[in-house]
């Protein structure tokens, strides 16, 4: 079929989709939060997912952790610095099909301008045309990130030698994307 091999571009619908994250708290609890606003753009074909490619751009000034201070320390200098960088980007640089449904995800993040190759495992939920027409894919993403790779690196020690915040970020998403005609 000719539209099979046809390069198509997909966006994220922002109403149902989320990117969210979390870290270990004092070590003995985890904190998750999310990033209000962000978009994902995609383009590949319907029959060789392992040729497409994407972007992520998330605004870090949106993030939430339902804790006004702690979204405000996020925002400053000593994590995202969201007055100096704006945006925390993701690129793919390839795409490995595992099974049907699996993928492993290689691509570059940029966060405070310090750009790491990550490996991330994504898993598409469905394909549907919507009540109006529209073609849709569900996508979760999961991954983990060292976060002082990125020069997020504040952190207090407290009591027996732990720390506020723990190294490793977990990150999650679940994305909803609409192709485009």
């Amino acid at each position: 079929m000719e539209t099979e091999n046809k390069e198509i571009k997909w966006t994220s619908d922002p109403a149902h989709s989320e990117i969210e994250f979390s870290a270990r708290h004092m070590m003995i609890s985890n904190v998750r939060g999310n990033f209000q606003k962000f978009t994902v753009n995609a383009t590949g074909s319907h029959n060789d997912p392992e040729k497409a490619s994407f972007e992520v751009v998330i605004d870090p000034n949106s993030v939430n952790t339902r804790e006004n201070d702690r979204d405000n320390h996020l925002r400053s200098a000593d994590f995202f610095d969201v007055a100096k960088y704006p945006e925390i980007r993701f690129r793919s640089k390839s795409i490995k099909k595992v099974d049907a449904e699996k993928h492993i995800i290689r691509g570059d993040l940029t966060i405070k301008n310090v750009t790491k190759e990550i490996e991330l495992v994504s898993y598409v939920e469905g394909v549907i045309k919507d009540p109006y027409g529209k073609t849709r894919a569900g996508i979760s993403v999961e991954g983990e990130i060292k976060r002082e790779d990125f020069g997020l690196v504040w952190n207090v020690v407290i009591e027996a030698g732990k720390v506020m915040v723990g190294s490793k970020i977990k990150i999650s998403a679940h994305v909803e994307m609409v192709m485009q005609e």
